[in-house]
């Protein structure tokens, strides 16, 4: 059974970067893109970005265009979401998934000075 597992929670302040991870286990992520939402607080899900791991092709929103970077590691399954140039604005839960139908249990950003 194909799982996603996210890395830990994050406390960063303002300014900085910070790299995220999410990795498939049980199975392999060749088969399908992985993407990375969002939720911050009292808000919705918002797709930020994703990657087809087999050929490394990225799609960004544009919101988020130059201040993210999606890559994956094929050898260990898997893919990271790196985020720079944060701010406050950028404290949410962030979620991997993969082939639409699997779900990462949600990493949450804190940034706070």
């Amino acid at each position: 059974q194909v799982q996603l597992v996210q890395s830990g929670n994050e406390v960063v302040k303002p300014g900085s970067s910070v790299k995220i991870s999410c990795k498939t286990t049980g199975g392999t992520f060749n088969n399908f893109a992985v993407s990375w939402v969002r939720q911050a607080p009292g808000q919705g899900l918002e797709w930020i970005g994703g990657i087809i791991p087999i050929f490394g092709t990225t799609t960004y929103t544009r919101k988020y265009q130059g201040r993210i970077t999606i890559t994956a590691d094929r050898s260990t399954n898997t893919v990271f979401l790196d985020m720079n140039s944060l701010t406050p604005e950028d404290t949410a839960l962030y979620y991997c998934e993969g082939g639409f139908q699997h779900w990462g249990q949600g990493t949450l950003v804190i940034v706070s000075s």
